[in-house]
């Protein structure tokens, strides 16, 4: 990882490696990846459907010389349990965060929120605003556009298994075509898991790919978010991909406009998956407001 980190650039001055730990949060065990020294203010990473904390390697070797760095498998996801009664609700997802911190004894942090993860961020922001320092809401909205939800969605629903490694890196790479070859086997070899019959497939609930294992969407439950977000009372940061289609300029700028207390940022070369796409500009849009806001 260190060696791929220097080769993109990643700024790091140590080889920190995570602590991979677990921790029990509404009836199932919850992985976590802990960098960093647990007396430097505490930031918490929430991945995107489909993803885990892994995702943020890169982000997490850069952030936690100077934070610490608390990346989440979210249920169902990496090395989480899955959810026997197939509950990946958001209020779900939001309760185990909170459920989360009570266990690692975390009062408050700051939080780093990519797609899911960062609606489930600024939800928990809004139900429960003691917990939350500071937020950064990665390329997510209340309000989507259905292109590039199609787009994913036709991802998200293909194959669940693969005969070779090779065969899901492809796969990624249809989907992500402007990603290096080391990029792309980064990324699946985070996220891929052997069967015992030799094939490969992913490290999440394969349910969650079907309607019936994600949460509604529709006018009320857009109703719903944007309430939230008007509820968000720390400094957020909204970013986006400059190459997104998933969320546009202008809807960007409704939600600075209904933050109360919010700035945004857009990180070139990327698209809705930022962190991914281009690690170095995000880690540059992200690291200032951080180190500004998580202390406080």
């Amino acid at each position: 990882m260190h060696a791929a980190a220097r080769r993109m650039g990643v700024p790091f001055s140590s080889e920190a490696l995570p602590r991979d730990s677990f921790v029990k949060a509404n009836g199932l065990r919850h992985h976590y990846l802990d960098w960093g020294d647990p007396g430097r203010p505490a930031v918490l990473l929430l991945h995107g459907f489909a993803q885990s904390g892994h995702s943020f390697d890169f982000v997490s070797l850069a952030l936690c010389e100077k934070l610490r760095v608390i990346a989440l498998d979210l249920r169902g996801h990496g090395e989480s349990d899955w959810s026997e009664t197939v509950d990946y609700k958001r209020e779900t997802l939001v309760s185990d965060v909170a459920g989360i911190m009570h266990h690692l004894g975390l009062d408050s942090a700051s939080f780093v929120g990519l797609s899911l993860g960062g609606t489930i961020s600024y939800m928990l922001a809004a139900a429960r605003p003691e917990l939350v320092k500071s937020l950064v809401i990665v390329d997510i909205a209340p309000r989507v556009e259905q292109a590039g939800v199609n787009r994913v969605r036709g991802f998200v629903e293909g194959d669940d298994y693969f005969d070779s490694l090779e065969a899901m890196i492809e796969a990624v790479r249809a989907f992500r075509p402007g990603r290096t070859e080391e990029q792309l086997k980064g990324s699946v070899l985070r996220n891929a898991k052997r069967l015992q019959d030799g094939r490969w497939s992913w490290k999440y609930d394969p349910v969650m790919r079907r309607a019936e294992g994600r949460s509604k969407t529709g006018p009320d439950q857009e109703n719903e978010l944007w309430s939230a977000l008007e509820a968000v009372a720390c400094p957020a940061l909204v970013v986006r991909g400059a190459e997104s289609d998933i969320v546009s300029p202008e809807t960007v700028a409704e939600m600075v406009r209904r933050i109360p207390d919010a700035r945004a940022a857009t990180v070139e070369r990327a698209g809705h998956l930022v962190p991914g796409d281009n690690p170095i500009g995000f880690i540059r849009a992200i690291e200032p407001f951080l180190l500004d806001t998580a202390a406080v």
